[in-house]
């Protein structure tokens, strides 16, 4: 479950129904990339915004609406999901290097780099050469033992892809919702 969520898009007339709005914003979720629509009290919200949206009482957010899929976010939350998703990645740096210090095969011909986009033979070969050398410390680590790699535009790319269900393997995000179908390939089963 998500504690916080950050901002994709503020739409302070939300969706009109009847004769009443209420303010609404899409936001991501920062632990499993959640994307959810909740409706909000009386306040501007600017994208990236970081804001409580776990079980205990929330001062900005009245009430999550649920998960929406990537399509139906607005073009706005679409525009804004690239930075925001970068910048919980890199706080999120950790959490990522462990990743690539501790990810292991798949199958025998399947590394699970190997589903990181824009990652050749060549570059896993080198991450797992330095890594077998000296575990990984951070981001800049990465950069500057491994040329022309950008570990957070990598997992960026790869979570947007989760998220817009491209992927087989679900490694960061939630698998997207499908009512008529809710077996997924997934490295962890959560629930929400």
């Amino acid at each position: 479950m998500e504690e916080y969520a950050r901002v994709l898009d503020y739409l302070p007339q939300g969706k009109t129904t009847g004769s009443t709005s209420q303010g609404l914003v899409q936001l991501v979720g920062e632990l499993h990339f959640t994307l959810l629509e909740a409706t909000v009290r009386e306040t501007t919200f600017i994208p990236g915004k970081r804001l409580y949206v776990g079980k205990d009482k929330r001062e900005e957010v009245q009430k999550i609406l649920g998960r929406i899929p990537y399509n139906k976010l607005t073009s706005t939350a679409k525009d804004n999901l690239f930075p925001i998703i970068k910048k919980i990645v890199e706080d999120r740096e950790a959490y990522f290097v462990n990743f690539i210090n501790k990810s292991g095969s798949i199958s025998i011909r399947v590394h699970t780099l190997d589903l990181l986009p824009g990652i050749g033979k060549k570059t896993i070969s080198s991450l797992l050469e330095e890594r077998n050398k000296e575990k990984f410390k951070d981001f800049e680590d990465i950069r500057s033992r491994v040329s022309g790699l950008d570990p957070a535009t990598v997992f960026t790319h790869r979570i947007i892809n989760e998220l817009k269900g491209e992927e087989k393997y679900y490694l960061f995000a939630k698998p997207p919702f499908r009512p008529s179908n809710r077996r997924f390939s997934s490295f962890r089963r959560r629930r929400y």
